[in-house]
């Protein structure tokens, strides 16, 4: 529904923050930024979860150099689906909906928040069920017809020329304290960034340093070790480390008072929209989907004594 709504509103002059994702296809969110264009109007949206302490010390390691230049990254969001839990699920199953279009905006946006811009998509993705039953309250037994694909996987070519794997799903039974995975890989170390639908941390780091050289198969050793073995936790280093959603929202709103740009703006949305959308698009024509949105990374947060009160 966001493209109607946002339609109207531009329409009658108002500036627009709106939730994630900008519209339900490239058709509807290329009519949105020209409707901007054409009446000098703000527009902007969700997620912004990527101003948050947590993905904003993931980039200052990054710009800092500490893993080097980056080579790609990884990213997964597994779980078996919102009927479970949400109170009205049907529409997440429809035109617009689905785990990338759902949940990829946090991935995808903290992706090219982190790498920059991205070129191209190739993907393969399917519904692995034709249909859902509910079993969350005022629902409880009603069955969904699935019409967005559910399971998507496929991989992303940056500008830089780092490479990202993503993948979501709405199928598969997995631990809920476990659903978000997201690392970063450079010449010089590797980074697990936070769950990017948050705002905190932790951010880790590994670095060759870090650990001790192994000179035998891998696959020799025996027992058990802790997941992340190897990695420094690094102290966030900027504030909005709770949730804080709508700062995007504030950050708006200063830069309607002071004239600067703002972070989570619709050129970001745009971008990260042909994205979400090229998945399907790949997989169903069966071709590398080569991307005609440009996008240029957005200014990273600064501390401010005061908390609340952003930058100008």
């Amino acid at each position: 529904e966001h493209y109607g709504v946002t339609k109207a509103a531009l329409e009658h002059g108002k500036h627009v923050f709106s939730e994630k994702p900008l519209a339900a296809d490239m058709k509807e969110g290329t009519e949105l930024m020209a409707i901007a264009k054409e009446k000098n109007l703000l527009m902007g949206g969700a997620p912004d979860t990527f101003m948050g302490a947590g993905i904003q010390t993931a980039r200052k390691v990054i710009d800092d150099g500490l893993i080097g230049d980056v080579i790609g990254a990884t990213c997964a969001m597994i779980q078996h689906g919102p009927e479970t839990w949400h109170p009205d699920p049907d529409f997440l199953y429809k035109r617009g909906g689905g785990p990338m279009m759902d949940m990829g905006p946090y991935y995808v946006t903290a992706l090219v928040q982190l790498i920059g811009e991205a070129v191209g998509v190739t993907a393969v993705t399917k519904k692995s069920f034709k249909e859902r039953l509910i079993t969350s309250e005022p629902h409880y037994g009603e069955k969904i017809d699935v019409e967005a694909d559910t399971y998507l996987t496929g991989n992303i070519t940056f500008a830089n020329g780092a490479i990202a794997q993503v993948f979501t799903t709405f199928d598969v039974y997995y631990p809920s304290q476990n659903y978000a995975r997201f690392e970063i890989y450079g010449t010089k170390g590797t980074m697990i960034v936070p769950d990017p639908n948050t705002f905190g941390g932790p951010v880790l780091l590994m670095r060759p340093e870090d650990v001790a050289a192994t000179h035998s198969d891998p696959g020799l050793r025996t027992g058990n070790l802790p997941a992340y073995a190897g990695y420094k936790e690094i102290p966030l280093l900027f504030d909005y480390n709770v949730n804080s959603r709508a700062l995007g929202l504030s950050d708006m709103c200063k830069a309607l008072r002071t004239g600067r740009d703002f972070r989570a703006n619709c050129q970001q949305q745009y971008h990260v929209l042909e994205i979400l959308t090229s998945f399907e698009k790949s997989s169903r024509e069966g071709k590398f989907i080569p991307l005609t949105t440009h996008y240029t990374r957005t200014a990273p947060m600064k501390n401010n004594p005061m908390h609340g009160i952003l930058d100008d």
